[in-house]
């Protein structure tokens, strides 16, 4: 629940700080008075849209800081998100806090952590249930009435939604291959062509390098082996020979080696070089004896080079990139081989159906055990607000097309009185009647399945009056014994319910307006009722009456509003 409220610069709040208990609270005062900015502020704590508008005129910044009761389901979001667990070692507490500036910028914090937007927004499911005063408009909206029959049934829509949207992408990938299956065999037929091209040729990776060095040195076969036979002569074969002037000087030093040691390292020098020189020309005579000027292969060479060339040439692309063009040509053929596969598309298409009919069905079969619980809760519910002998009932109607949200949609149907026939809400109800009807449902659902601690009626009592107004402030009442219930109300009747009593008011100070809230109690709460009743000009007659309201209120025992079985339907 809801524990500290703290603004500060916020609209035409300087400065608050409220303390809330559990049970029922009502929050009252003139119209104007800003009754509603608490309810703003709330949602700014928990992730609604801000800008610098909600900034006090000459203000830096507007500053919000909501205090909850950590619900026990939020500690492992808290520790997966990366937040501390618990205030100032409070661990069964929750601090929000939102800050934004006279230029729109917006900051956040949860527990002292920096948090986004999002991450409020996530948190607001599990801590406020808010229901406005036109809440009856979405009444008649399709979707609006949809989500609120499913988070009646507690069903998790995501899997169905999941389900179609894989459907809805399969039968787009056939439609696309049916309808473009001249184009696809059209660029089938010119790839295969491609690829048999250059498949005839067969290039591997590196032998276009290869190739080119072999072509270099058959075409100048007669220049090397002309070389390496001069080499051989001058090293071995000639009468003059290197090997030959190396023994001559290894004979010549050798003779007086013994009469200077020093010598030693040029003679091992020359039996080295006369090894290598050995080596050399063994080397050549190998050389020559398997060189070959192979004019055959040569013009082979010529005309594999030549096909090379003309494929690149063909393409656009460098020889040594044909090896690669070839498997990206390859690559893309799978794929279309894939994409004109119908047979492939249609499989998958009727699998992804058949899913997605599977969750439709468990959703569907959720909806229809919903519906009769919710209309039989509502319909006793509106037997306390005024509309005795009324029927509610949830439709529910067959699509003719799969959609997202399931094989059906939803629609309200009331009857204002016995005997009639339930017809579409908005053709049959009143502006007074269809405020009733949302409050039936808001508190119906409320108490059903609301996973928040604080529930939030923001003068969703407009349009009542008179006995239906007492049957509405014990409803609240009653809310109040499960959770905490905070209530922007006009009636009196309502008020003098409450628990727990807020007044909110502006003053006018420094050329400035304030509003400021406080709670009241004793006689301060009985002039507020009084003021509710009768206007500003209090009398004896509108205190009596006020005090009698409170004296009332204080010694019935509220009706336990209508309930539904508990039992959760799940698909």
């Amino acid at each position: 629940m809801l524990r500290r409220l703290s603004l500060k610069d916020f609209v035409i709040v300087p400065a608050l700080e409220l303390d809330f208990a559990s049970g029922f609270s009502a929050l009252t005062g003139e119209t104007g008075a800003g009754k509603s900015i608490l309810i703003d502020a709330l949602q700014l704590a928990l992730g609604s849209r801000g800008d610098a508008a909600v900034v006090r005129e000459g203000a830096a910044r507007a500053e919000i800081s909501a205090e909850f009761d950590r619900p026990a389901a939020l500690a492992a979001w808290l520790e997966e998100a990366g937040f501390e667990s618990s205030v100032n070692g409070a661990d069964d507490l929750l601090l929000l806090r939102r800050v934004i500036d006279a230029q729109g910028k917006s900051r956040a914090w949860i527990n002292g952590g920096t948090a986004t937007v999002a991450q409020l927004r996530e948190l607001a499911e599990h801590l406020l249930d808010i229901h406005g005063q036109h809440a009856w408009q979405g009444l008649t909206r399709p979707a609006s009435v949809r989500e609120l029959l499913d988070t009646f049934a507690q069903i998790e829509s995501r899997p169905v939604a999941a389900a179609f949207a894989d459907w809805r992408q399969a039968s787009e990938a056939l439609a696309v291959a049916q309808s473009k299956q001249a184009d696809l065999a059209r660029e089938h037929e010119r790839l295969s062509w491609q690829i048999g091209e250059v498949d005839r040729l067969g290039p591997d990776a590196d032998e276009w390098d290869e190739l080119n060095a072999e072509h270099q040195r058959l075409s100048h076969a007669q220049s090397l082996m002309d070389a390496a036979r001069g080499a051989l002569e001058r090293i071995a074969e000639a009468e003059i020979n290197a090997e030959a002037l190396t023994d001559e000087a290894l004979s010549a030093l050798q003779d007086v080696l013994g009469y200077d040691a020093g010598l030693q390292d040029t003679v091992n020098a020359l039996l080295g070089a006369q090894a290598q020189l050995q080596d050399a020309a063994h080397s050549l005579g190998s050389y020559l004896n398997a060189a070959d000027l192979d004019p055959d292969r040569l013009q082979q060479l010529d005309e594999r080079l030549s096909a090379w060339i003309t494929l690149a040439r063909r393409y656009r692309r460098q020889p040594a990139e044909l090896p690669a063009l070839l498997a990206e040509w390859k690559a893309e053929l799978q794929q279309l081989d894939a994409a004109t596969d119908l047979d492939a598309l249609q499989a998958r298409v009727a699998a992804a159906l058949k899913s997605y009919q599977k969750e439709a069905k468990a959703v569907s079969t959720a909806r229809a055990k919903a519906a009769p619980l919710l209309s039989t809760a509502v319909s006793q519910a509106m037997q306390q607000l005024g509309m005795s002998g009324g029927r509610f009932e949830v439709a529910l109607l067959p699509q003719d097309e799969p959609q997202g949200f399931g094989l059906e949609s939803a629609e309200f149907l009331v009857a204002g009185h016995a005997g009639s026939t339930p017809r579409p809400l908005a053709k049959v109800a009143s502006g007074g009647e269809l405020s009733r009807i949302a409050l039936a449902i808001a508190v119906t659902t409320s108490q059903r399945n609301s996973g928040a601690g604080t529930l939030i009626f923001d003068e969703i009592d407009a349009g009542v009056g008179g006995a239906v107004a007492e049957t509405v402030g014990r409803l609240m009442k009653q809310l109040g014994q499960r959770v905490q219930v905070l209530a922007v109300t006009h009636l009196p009747q309502v008020a003098a319910c409450a628990d727990q009593h807020f007044l909110v008011a502006k003053a006018l100070k420094d050329g400035k307006t304030n509003s400021d809230v406080r709670p009241i109690a004793g006689e301060a709460r009985t002039a507020e009722i009084a003021r509710m009743l009768g206007g500003e000009r209090l009398s004896s007659t509108s205190l009596a009456h006020a005090q009698e309201m409170l004296d009332l209120s204080a010694r019935a025992v509220p009706a336990a509003p209508p309930t539904a079985p508990a039992r959760k339907v799940k698909p």
